[in-house]
């Protein structure tokens, strides 16, 4: 007796979607002091978080970064022209981004998302962004709509609770966290695996303005 077609294992679905399109994303990086410093400060948050059933995972932080925008998947011909018009250079300055203060999403109940916020360079950011979206959307691609509000996001809740909102903010000093200079914006092709995304660079936008 023939045994009936098996349905594609979740690694094989992502395999076979990749190869008709690419989920992209554009976003400025991190130093390795910064990623050193978020290490750390998930490390205390995840002990002020002992004990508790909700379920949190968190952001590598070899692979932390701001997005600014976020293209979702885009077929190979349009991934093509995506990457030609962010890979030249940007009439800015570069600038320091200092990264500082906790929040959450939503901003009431149970949080699902804890990010850092950003005080100085967050205008730039905000220039930065309007740059790439502007350089993408006349390509046909259906970008987010919502306000751009600088933060980076180092973990999500899978299950949460509302308590869990004081014991990860109260976790952190609410000075200043990190400084990154920056200096350009990166496309990002991300790939999905079972192991987690994987991120892989194909265009860079540097910031060509003499300071």
């Amino acid at each position: 007796m023939s045994r009936a077609p098996q349905p594609a294992s979740g690694g094989d679905a992502i395999e076979k979607a990749s190869g008709l399109f690419q989920r992209l994303f554009i976003a400025v990086d991190l130093n390795d002091d910064a990623r050193q410093i978020i290490a750390a400060l998930q490390k205390r948050i995840a002990a002020a978080m002992a004990g508790s059933k909700s379920t949190i995972k968190w952001v590598k932080p070899e692979q932390a970064h701001l997005t600014l925008v976020f293209l979702g998947n885009v077929d190979a011909a349009r991934a093509s022209a995506v990457t030609d018009s962010v890979g030249h250079g940007v009439d800015a300055a570069p600038f320091e981004m200092v990264l500082a203060g906790l929040g959450v999403f939503p901003p009431y109940g149970a949080p699902r998302v804890l990010w850092i916020g950003v005080t100085d360079g967050g205008a730039e950011l905000i220039a930065l962004q309007r740059e790439m979206e502007a350089r993408v959307s006349p390509l046909g691609i259906s970008l987010e709509t919502r306000a751009f509000r600088p933060h980076l996001t180092i973990a999500r809740w899978r299950e949460s609770r509302p308590a869990d909102r004081d014991r990860a903010l109260d976790a952190a000093d609410r000075g200043t966290i990190a400084r990154v200079h920056v200096g350009s914006a990166t496309l990002y092709q991300s790939k999905l695996s079972p192991a987690g995304p994987a991120y892989t660079a194909l265009a860079h936008a540097n910031l060509t303005r003499a300071s």
